[in-house]
Order: structure tokens, then sequence, then C-alpha cells
């Protein structure tokens, strides 16, 4: 089992920064990637970005891409998503998952999530 945690989310205006770190403990090296996913109100769970936990090689949304950089503190057992160049349609809760088989692009992919982190962009 994994357990996750979020934390730095916020309320910024739009083009500003956040960095949301996702820590992990337990069975970590049970789960190849670890993934960030978003809920917007009234919309579905999407995927944002994977990271393979053992080699560090990064997945990203086309949504997201060349904005967002997911980074990994192995010895931290921390995961980070900073979220450059903010825009109103990224407000959602951030969510970090551990995955457990299938398609890393869907949530029924994933065994373990953390509570979620609010990201509220104004614009």
């Amino acid at each position: 089992q994994v357990q996750l945690v979020e934390s730095g989310g916020g309320l910024v205006q739009a083009g500003d920064s956040l960095r949301l770190s996702c820590a992990a403990s337990g069975r970590t090296f049970d789960s190849k990637y670890i993934s960030w996913f978003r809920q917007a109100p009234g919309k579905e769970r999407e995927f944002v970005a994977a990271v393979t936990w053992s080699g560090g090689g990064t997945i990203y949304a086309d949504s997201v891409k060349g904005r967002h950089t997911l980074s990994t503190d192995r010895a931290k057992n921390t995961m980070y998503l900073q979220l450059n160049s903010l825009k109103p349609e990224d407000t959602a809760t951030y969510f970090c998952a551990s995955h457990d088989r299938g398609s890393i692009y869907y949530k029924d992919s994933y065994n373990n999530w953390g509570q979620g982190t609010q990201v509220t962009v104004s614009s």
C-alpha cells in the first residue's frame, strides 16, 4: 500500500506559478508510475502528468506540456509538479496517485490516491 499526501495548492492570478508536492510513503516501489490528475467542478478527473518512480522519465498531457514540469526527490520520496503560466482553466483539485495496472492515462488504472490540493486561478 502507498500513502500519498498532496500540498502546495492555493489561490493565484493568471500567469502566476505554483509548486505542488506529493509525499509518498509505504510500498512506493510497487508502483512503476506515480501520476498527477486534476478534477474541475462538474468534470471528469483527467490525467496531467506521470513519472516513472525508478527512472524519472516523465509523460505529460498535451494540455500542460511545455507549461508544467514534473520532478522527483527520491531521497524524500516526494514528487513535485511545477505549474507555470497558470490559466483560469487550470482551476481544479489536483491529486497524485500510484499506478496499479492498465493505461496510465485513465483514473481507473490507479489504486491509491491522495486527498487532493485545490488550485484556483483567477483571471
